[in-house]
């Protein structure tokens, strides 16, 4: 009778901690960067999760260290990041914290661009064109990893441009100045990206290979999430936004729609798709 009482209150702690973690598994914290590529790929898999059932909650955040540092404590369950170049630093410096659930979309790609009236297509013609450009490379904010490799490619090309920090608005701005008046004008930018569409440029090449290749974006979670959440893991996975589509969302917010409501017309444009992903088999 004791060993049969003993059972007993096994398997109802037991089934108190299966109900507990079922519960637990319908609330998720993500984290975003408030980026333009990164936001609709969050907003589609928090609108898939939450048809699924899930509460969510997006925490936006402005930095990598920040947003790497909430998912290493808890503070988010998953976040989407790309794990080479952009934020391999902070990905070496935690994998051992953290996971890959998936891979979400593919190829992002940052480099200098001009006009495509412009009438050179390498980065190694950039000197004898420096006083075109009026000697400069105009770039984003400082700290980012665009920034970064740009300034190495002006040190492996030994270039005579000064490239000149400042906002992802004034890099913007100074862009359409110089495509309304047909001038020359070197940027750094990246695809997905409006701009890229918006203002017809190209990337130039570069022989050297001072950029990295294109790159992947992936949700991460802390160590265990797959574990934790293995019914949302089967969701997440399923979810692919294709770059293509990142960039007409983000150009119909250029052009006056709020980020939620091209999203909300992408799902729309998407049902059925959106319906397949979340024919998972519920637990």
């Amino acid at each position: 009778m004791k060993a049969l009482w003993k059972a007993l209150c096994a398997a109802a702690m037991v089934g108190m901690t299966m109900t507990s973690a079922q519960a637990e598994e319908k609330s998720i914290t993500i984290g975003t960067m408030s980026w333009e590529d990164l936001t609709p790929i969050t907003g589609i898999t928090k609108k898939v999760l939450e048809d699924k059932g899930y509460t969510v909650k997006v925490v936006p955040f402005s930095e990598w260290g920040i947003a790497y540092a909430a998912l290493t404590k808890g503070d988010i369950q998953m976040l989407a990041s790309q794990t080479d170049y952009v934020a391999q630093d902070y990905w070496d410096k935690n994998k051992n914290r953290l996971e890959k659930i998936s891979p979400v979309s593919h190829g992002l790609f940052q480099g200098v661009a001009v006009p495509k009236y412009v009438p050179i297509d390498s980065m190694e013609q950039l000197n004898e064109n420096a006083d075109k450009f009026g000697g400069k490379i105009v770039g984003i904010e400082p700290g980012s990893g665009l920034m970064r490799d740009t300034s190495n490619s002006v040190k492996e090309y030994d270039l005579k441009l000064q490239l000149v920090e400042g906002s992802t608005a004034a890099m913007t701005a100074a862009l359409k100045s110089a495509v309304d008046r047909k001038e020359w004008i070197a940027v750094t930018i990246w695809e997905p990206s409006w701009m890229m569409q918006k203002y017809d440029v190209k990337f130039l090449q570069d022989p050297k290979g001072v950029f990295p290749p294109p790159q992947s974006y992936y949700w991460i979670g802390k160590k265990g999430f797959s574990a934790d959440y293995p019914h949302a893991r089967e969701v997440i996975a399923s979810i692919y936004v294709p770059l293509a589509d990142i960039t007409a969302m983000n150009s119909a917010v250029n052009d006056g729609k709020t980020m939620d409501e091209a999203i909300a017309a992408w799902t729309e444009s998407h049902a059925d798709l959106i319906t397949r992903w979340e024919n998972i088999k519920s637990e």
